[in-house]
């Protein structure tokens, strides 16, 4: 189902562009027409990381979800042209505390991370640095870069905000994320859509594995998406220097 954004935006790093396409030969895409990335999404509990999942994976909410023991996964299929697919693993790592010694073991060979907030918890808006840090700390792609995170503050659809914009723009950007925006798993708001930015950067990350990342935002212009679902089984090839 095609969504037109109306309202909403992503605001991403400059070194970065929305639409990332290259030229390729016909030999080269016979080569990758199929593409797996493990991407970890983190953050409080509460915040609602497994809900946005479900909205992605399967288009689906429910609101009585049961906290997160340990982790818990999921994969999709994305359609990305005519001629490639993605295959994300989505690792949905708990928020609690007294999971936290096992970071290090659910972040190995992620090549993307979400770190989600709660605009409705100023509490878990502090503690995306925590997470950032964490994450920055344990894990990196083979050249020693960084694994591209990406900033959501989900919940927009509530009125009770206790986080303004600009605050969240200037932890974006003093703490090396690849962009942020709102979303709300609830209303499908942006779901899809930061997801297909997080998959643009990642597929740069791939061929380039440039370390230059970081700089002014800059805001993305609304755009059409259309979703594809779908489930696959594949073990994670390695891209992590943890």
């Amino acid at each position: 189902m095609a969504m037109v954004l109306k309202f909403f935006k992503i605001y991403a790093s400059s070194s970065f562009q929305s639409n990332v396409y290259y030229n390729k030969t016909k030999t080269e895409y016979n080569r990758a027409t199929e593409k797996l990335f493990k991407v970890i999404i983190i953050g409080d509990p509460g915040a609602g990381k497994t809900s946005f999942i479900r909205r992605y994976v399967q288009n689906a909410f429910r609101g009585d979800y049961k906290a997160t023991i340990g982790v818990d996964f999921a994969l999709k299929i994305v359609r990305w042209s005519e001629n490639q697919t993605i295959k994300l693993q989505l690792w949905d790592i708990a928020g609690q505390e007294r999971f936290t010694w096992m970071t290090r073991v659910y972040y190995k060979e992620a090549q993307g991370c979400i770190i989600m907030f709660d605009l409705t918890s100023r509490n878990s808006f502090k503690n995306a640095v925590k997470w950032k840090k964490d994450v920055d700390s344990k894990c990196f792609l083979e050249d020693g870069a960084p694994v591209p995170c990406m900033l959501l503050a989900n919940k927009c659809d509530l009125q009770e905000r206790e986080v303004d914009q600009w605050e969240i723009e200037t932890l974006c950007r003093e703490h090396g994320f690849i962009g942020w925006t709102e979303t709300s798993a609830k209303d499908d708001l942006m779901v899809g859509d930061c997801m297909r930015f997080l998959i643009e950067i990642m597929m740069k990350y791939n061929r380039f594995q440039t370390t230059d990342i970081f700089g002014p935002s800059l805001k993305l212009g609304k755009r059409t998406i259309e979703e594809t679902n779908g489930i696959v089984n594949q073990k994670a090839s390695s891209s992590c220097g943890c």
